[in-house]
């Protein structure tokens, strides 16, 4: 399979609910470092899993609404704990949208599958990959 990943971050607020995060139960700030890879078995007739520069600006589209941001403050968040395994996942829906609609500059059915990592520190990081299809 060949893979191409970009990167971005973002920077927030949030805080978390249940006493299995102890302190992180407190509003806290966090900046994460967003990892996306695009995967595909095979390259296009131009030699790309994906136009490299589409995919970093469809990247940092779908992070713009959450930088800079308190996330308990997202009405789309309400009543959410947004860990890092949350956002992952959240990330991800949003790529494959434009995946699949053929926005990265390749059609969507040629992809294989996305993977969203996200690193919340130099030590832990958590990452959600699916199909496209």
């Amino acid at each position: 399979m060949f893979i191409v990943e970009v990167r971005d971050h973002i920077m927030i607020a949030h805080s978390f609910r249940g006493a299995v995060f102890g302190p992180a139960q407190a509003l806290h700030g966090a900046t994460f470092v967003v990892d996306a890879a695009f995967i595909a078995d095979a390259l296009d007739q131009n030699g790309i899993v994906v136009d490299i520069g589409r995919a970093l600006d469809t990247l940092k589209e779908v992070l713009k609404p959450l930088n800079y941001k308190n996330l308990d403050d997202v009405p789309e968040f309400k009543g959410k704990n947004t860990t890092t395994e949350f956002l992952t996942k959240y990330i991800f829906d949003r790529l494959a949208h434009h995946a699949r609609e053929g926005d990265l500059g390749r059609p969507g059915r040629e992809l294989k599958a996305i993977r969203v990592s996200i690193g919340e520190s130099h030590v832990a990081r958590a990452s959600y990959e699916a199909p496209l299809w």
